[in-house]
């Protein structure tokens, strides 16, 4: 891997590191205080009823959709930006949870309830999937560039159609569509099944790695070298697009995450992608427990959408280490 023997084993160690603290701090904040002290006792069945009650049955499960979520985005964004050959790609660019806003909305419009809004969601994301892939393939082959216009023309209609949901929509559930439009967590579903997605969506694209680690240098080189690119293209696709898809589903449309956790990998040094796919998994992970303990607790009792908080914690932090970067460059 790149950089050595040691500092591929030290980066992910610390990132591991980073999100036992977020998940530390984010089961001890809230509400009712818990002190990081008594959290092993806790976990480990102690504690008075009511304090079990709010580490299990609230703070623990959020704080695992959070790190799925959060991972599911970074790693869909890795594998975004090189499908593309753009760092600036995020899992959004392809108009996939555009489809799932659509679906959401409707279904918030129609009284649905939770679970069958995160069905609803996922749907809307899947069909939005078939549809961006099947209009850039058209009766031949598809390249990054058809890809990437496709998806901004079906995101661009996906747009218009949340914007028509939003002005018709009665002003009582107009709230919590914005929350959901901007990320929100407070709803999430049980975390189970999303982590499982992230594990298995994180094995199958450390299969691809050595492709990826090729592909980023072009597709000549990459066919020159053995890879098959049509393939490689399509599989990375179907695997970012449900990874987003889930997330998605999980928590609505949280942004700056998938865009900002690869990027800034890279922008430290880490391209090979065997190191980089579980860093991006981890930081992002990460970023989105501790955006979602403040977006909680900084104006408790009342809550903020995480992806405002993602994009406060994130936008600072990555125009530093570009500025850096482009000074190291200099």
């Amino acid at each position: 891997m790149n950089g050595g023997g040691r500092r591929p084993l030290t980066l992910l160690t610390g990132l591991a590191l980073l999100a036992l603290a977020g998940l530390a701090v984010a089961l001890a904040s809230g509400s009712v205080p818990i002190g990081a002290a008594r959290l092993p006792a806790l976990l480990a069945g102690g504690g008075t009823p009511l304090e079990h009650a709010v580490l299990f049955q609230l703070r623990l499960p959020r704080a695992e959709a959070a790190f799925a979520c959060g991972g599911l985005l970074a790693l869909a964004g890795a594998l975004m930006q090189v499908l593309l050959r753009n760092p600036l790609a995020d899992p959004y660019v392809l108009g996939v949870s555009g489809g799932a806003a659509v679906a959401a909305l409707l279904l918030m419009l129609l009284g649905a309830g939770a679970g069958l809004l995160g069905l609803g969601a996922f749907g809307g994301a899947l069909a939005s999937m078939a549809l961006v892939f099947g209009l850039a393939r058209g009766r031949g082959d598809w390249s990054p560039t058809r890809l990437l216009l496709t998806g901004v023309v079906v995101a661009s209609g996906w747009g218009a159609l949340i914007a028509f949901l939003l002005a018709v929509a009665p002003d009582a559930g107009l709230r919590g569509m914005l929350f959901w439009l901007m990320g929100d967590l407070s709803h999430a579903g049980a975390p189970g099944s999303a982590l499982l997605l992230l594990a298995l969506g994180l094995l199958l694209a450390l299969a691809l790695a050595r492709g990826l680690n090729v592909l980023v240098h072009g597709e000549l080189q990459a066919g020159a070298l053995g890879v098959h690119v049509g393939r490689l293209r399509l599989a990375i696709y179907l695997i970012a697009s449900l990874l987003t898809a889930t997330a998605v589903t999980q928590a609505g449309s949280v942004g700056f995450v998938g865009l900002v956790v690869p990027h800034l990998l890279r922008l430290l040094g880490v391209r090979d992608h065997r190191l980089l796919l579980p860093a991006a998994v981890l930081a992002g992970g990460s970023l989105l427990l501790f955006a979602d303990t403040l977006a909680r607790t900084a104006l408790a009792p009342r809550e903020l959408p995480v992806g405002v908080v993602t994009a406060f914690l994130g936008v600072p932090l990555f125009l530093y280490l570009l500025h850096r970067s482009g000074n190291g460059r200099g």
